[in-house]
C-alpha cells in the first residue's frame, strides 16, 4: 500500500487553523478528486470529564497538554498507518466532556491533523512528515474565539473573558508560541493564506505522485 502522508497543521486557538485544513482539502479534492484525505482534530481528544462536578468542569485548564489525551491521538495515528480504523472521541463542548459515541475515522492517502498544541509534544511532532504553525495575532484570536464561543457553544462574553485571560493566554505563551519552532512553515494570515494553501496543496499532490509503496507494517 502507499505510505500514508501525515500533516500537522498547529497554532494558537482561534487562529484559522481548522479553515486551513478545511480549505485545503477543497482545494485538494477539486485537483485530484480520487484523493483520499482524512481530517483529524486534536480537540477531540480532551479527556474526558464525566467524574468531574458540571461546575467545575468549566475552571479546567483546557490549554494545558495535561488536558488532552494525546497518547490516544498518537496511537490512533500509528493505527491510521498501520492500515487500521480509527475511533476518534466526539467533544460535548456544551457539557465540557466527551460524547457517549465516537466517529470512525479510516486511512487515507493524506491525513491533515489541526490543534493547539501538536508541536508541544515530542512524539507527536516527531510522528508527522510535514509541520505547519499558522501564526496569527492575539487580539484577532480573540475576536475570533469570542464570536465563536457566543454563537456556537452558548458561552457568555464574561465567561470567554475570564477563560481568556486565566489560561488560553497563558497557556500560549508558555507553550503554543515555542512550539512554533518545531514548524516546517509559518503561515501567516490565517486560514485563507492563498499562497500557502497553494504551496501545501502542490506538495501533497506532488508527494503522493511520487510516493514510493511501504512495505506491511
Amino acid at each position: 500500500m502507499v505510505r500514508p502522508y501525515f500533516i500537522a497543521i498547529a497554532g494558537p486557538s482561534a487562529s484559522g487553523k481548522t479553515l486551513f485544513a478545511q480549505t485545503l482539502r477543497e482545494a485538494v479534492h477539486a485537483q485530484a478528486p480520487g484523493l483520499g484525505l482524512a481530517l483529524i482534530s486534536e480537540d477531540s481528544y480532551y479527556l474526558d470529564q464525566g467524574d468531574v462536578p458540571p461546575a467545575e468542569r468549566e475552571r479546567v485548564n483546557y490549554d494545558h497538554p495535561d488536558a488532552l489525551e494525546q497518547n490516544l491521538l498518537l496511537s490512533h495515528l500509528h493505527a491510521l498507518r498501520a492500515g487500521e480504523d480509527v475511533e476518534v472521541p466526539v467533544y460535548d463542548y456544551a457539557r465540557h466532556t466527551r460524547a457517549p459515541h465516537s466517529e470512525r475515522v479510516s486511512p487515507a492517502p493524506v491525513v491533515l491533523v489541526e490543534g493547539i498544541l501538536l508541536l508541544a509534544h515530542p512524539g507527536l511532532r516527531a510522528f508527522f512528515d510535514i509541520r505547519f504553525f499558522v501564526d496569527t495575532p492575539l487580539d484577532l484570536c480573540l475576536l475570533r474565539r469570542l464570536a465563536r464561543d457566543l454563537d456556537e457553544r452558548g458561552r457568555s462574553a464574561a465567561d470567554v473573558l475570564r477563560q481568556y485571560e486565566e489560561t488560553v493566554r497563558p497557556m500560549y505563551f508558555e507553550f503554543i508560541q515555542p512550539s512554533a519552532r518545531h514548524a516546517d512553515m509559518v503561515i501567516t494570515g490565517g486560514g485563507r493564506n492563498a499562497a500557502a494553501l497553494d504551496v501545501v496543496m502542490r506538495l501533497v499532490l506532488s508527494h503522493q505522485a511520487a510516493r514510493p509503496v511501504a512495505p506491511p507494517p
